[in-house]
């Protein structure tokens, strides 16, 4: 990215089969979770206009599939730090290990820990502990250039920690899942439904339209609708609850909504 140039956002790809996005200030480029292949995430990169071998570093929220999916081989391929939790590091690595019992290699792991910052390159990342089902999942914001962006997908409800450390976001990347009614009646078995219903599991799109309706502080110039449910949920539908619950606060005229793919890279936002 060309100095001058700001704050960018970039989403890759979001939802239960793999979640990746960039955020790029004019000088540092983080790529947030690893969830799709190497190839694939290179693929979408190129198509957007983006050097994989520009990224600086990689940060992960929690170690389920379809976030470090693509992680080991991008590891080997650019030798870049990558940022964990230790529970996250090692939940993962005990996964990962290989026939003979190995663990995987991580030339420059950095463990940070929720609640304190870190610095990469020009961009100040700041982790926080969300409620999910995983050993240590974090949400994150980063600031640069006096812009802010907040990640907060993957958590089963939106506690009043969570809703601090969103506050005063420029773009705003929100979990909208699943349609509660969807869900019940879908294909998923009752345990399934109960996890991603639960306190730990998935944020409804009901959820997040009483997020955005009584504590959102109508700050963002994008809202990103993130990690949509394949089959439990419909773009149409999510947009239409987030942008009733935008409409209550004055918000549709200040609030671009964009809606995170599963399948192909959405068109970056530039601040």
């Amino acid at each position: 990215m060309l100095a001058g140039m700001g704050v960018s956002v970039s989403m890759l790809a979001s939802g239960s089969r793999g979640n990746c996005a960039i955020v790029a200030s004019a000088s540092t480029k983080i790529l947030v979770d690893a969830g799709i292949s190497c190839r694939e995430t290179f693929k979408r990169m190129k198509t957007l206009g983006d050097d994989p071998q520009s990224l600086s570093a990689i940060v992960i929220t929690h170690e389920h599939c379809d976030h470090v999916y693509g992680l080991a081989t991008m590891v080997k391929k650019l030798r870049i730090p990558v940022f964990m939790t230790g529970a996250t590091y090692h939940t993962w690595a005990r996964a990962m290990r290989d026939e003979h019992g190995e663990k995987p290699k991580i030339e420059k792991f950095e463990c940070f820990e929720a609640g304190h910052g870190f610095q990469v390159g020009d961009i100040a990342v700041k982790p926080f502990t969300i409620p999910h089902d995983a050993a240590d999942p974090v949400g994150f914001t980063f600031r640069a250039e006096g812009i802010k962006v907040g990640f907060a997908t993957d958590l089963g409800y939106i506690p009043l920690s969570v809703r601090d450390h969103l506050r005063g976001c420029d773009v705003l990347i929100l979990e909208s899942n699943h349609d509660l009614e969807m869900l019940r009646v879908g294909p998923y078995p009752w345990s399934v439904k109960q996890r991603v219903m639960s306190r730990v599991g998935h944020l409804s799109n009901v959820a997040l339209a009483d997020f955005l309706t009584s504590d959102y502080d109508n700050n963002a110039t994008f809202v990103v609708l993130a990690h949509l449910s394949e089959q439990n949920n419909h773009p149409e539908i999510a947009r239409r609850e987030a942008e009733k619950a935008l409409a209550t606060r004055g918000g549709l005229f200040c609030n671009r909504l964009l809606l995170a793919s599963q399948t192909e890279a959405l068109e970056p936002i530039h601040l």
